[in-house]
């Protein structure tokens, strides 16, 4: 089970992504694509890196916009696990 983080550490990860916001135990980012095709595209380039980190994302799409949230269910909260899914994320956009 992976370490939790302190707020000073999720602060300072949090400090290092663009875009990405923190709700309570998970962090999370909304993108937007031109249209529905584009939006599915980006969540099927989400299932390599998700695989080879043994950890997945929760999704929401609605038409156009996919928000992904990360947390680490097993240690019930924010680990460094988190933040290295959604920083290699943050490079297929």
């Amino acid at each position: 089970m992976a370490q939790l983080l302190t707020a000073s550490e999720i602060q300072e990860q949090l400090g290092q992504l663009s875009g990405w916001q923190q709700d309570g135990k998970k962090i999370y980012q909304t993108f937007q694509f031109k249209d529905f095709v584009a939006a599915i595209a980006f969540v099927n380039q989400l299932v390599d890196p998700a695989e080879a980190a043994g950890h997945h994302p929760d999704l929401e799409i609605s038409y156009n916009k996919v928000t992904v949230s990360l947390t680490t269910h097993d240690s019930g909260g924010l680990t460094s696990k988190d933040f290295a899914l959604a920083q290699e994320i943050s490079q297929i956009i």
